[in-house]
């Protein structure tokens, strides 16, 4: 029998974009009263029917944090349809007056995933038996219909809404690729165990955080970029203890720089902006 593909199955959903900024406090200061009321004015108008998204079954939304560290000050999360929505969003925020004080620390790309490691084994066996040839017109065609109708059970998960909790977390991830440990050498059956073991540890804080993975390869410089949301910072903390012991993080699991905020409803911009006149 041929061998099945060594790469699981995907879904794709939102394209997302992540922006961090430093706000340029001194050029803010130097803005007459005037000047600042209409930069904060433009900037509401334009982020506010994005934090509000387009509702329906496909929400599109942004949200707007306030970062902590030296990282940067602000955060914007964008969910959209394509990739030209996001151009379009990042255009839009630069083109304002407010958009001229933000000094950009750090961006990602990347697309809402869901991994199919446990349809992928059951799927690819099934359809050698069959006498398919894999990546024969008849092979792809059977695995679209497989992907679909995945899809059409999981369009919630593939295109969210913006949870509204008052932390998020991200960060961006590898699978390591060393001379002593490859992830993407290991067999795909092994590769599935580990992949279950470690969603058991999510499943187990679900109740507390809302996680939301996409994929970024050949998109942005890491594998995967990883949102949680939750009402406790804390469990920020726990939850990625704990997964640093399972076998898929604790021998393959490689993690970027951490950026961590306060959400900042676009009607409290204002507030976040404000500046005492001198007396």
């Amino acid at each position: 029998m041929p061998e099945t593909p060594p790469f699981p199955l995907t879904l794709d959903g939102s394209s997302v974009l992540h922006q961090m900024f430093r706000f340029d406090w001194s050029a803010w200061r130097r803005l007459e009263p005037p000047g600042r009321a209409r930069a904060l004015s433009e900037a509401t108008v334009l982020l506010g029917p994005m934090e509000k998204g387009s509702g329906g079954e496909r929400p599109n939304q942004s949200a707007l944090f306030a970062q902590l560290g030296h990282k940067g000050d602000l955060m914007l999360i964008h969910f959209r349809d394509s990739m030209e929505e996001l151009a379009a969003v990042q255009r839009d925020l630069a083109r304002t007056e407010f958009g001229g004080f933000l000094q950009p620390t750090h961006s990602y790309v990347s697309i809402v995933e869901l991994g199919l490691y446990e349809s992928s084994v059951k799927t690819y066996p099934v359809l050698l038996e069959q006498g398919l040839e894999p990546y024969s017109d008849e092979w792809e065609k059977r695995i679209q219909e497989t992907i679909e109708r995945q899809a059409t059970a999981m369009s919630s998960r593939l295109f969210p809404a913006m949870p509204q909790t008052k932390y998020v977390c991200f960060y961006p991830m590898d699978k390591r690729r060393g001379e002593q440990v490859n992830w993407y050498s290991e067999p795909m059956r092994d590769r599935a165990r580990m992949m279950q073991e470690h969603g058991l540890i999510g499943r187990r804080f679900a109740g507390t955080v809302k996680q939301i993975i996409s994929g970024s390869i050949g998109l942005d410089d890491w594998e995967w970029g990883v949102d949680l949301f939750s009402e406790n910072p804390g469990v920020f903390k726990r939850l990625i203890y704990e997964m640093r012991f399972d076998q898929a993080s604790a021998l393959y699991g490689l993690f970027g720089g951490f950026y961590v905020g306060v959400r900042l409803p676009v009607a409290e911009l204002g507030g976040w902006l404000a500046i005492e006149e001198a007396k």
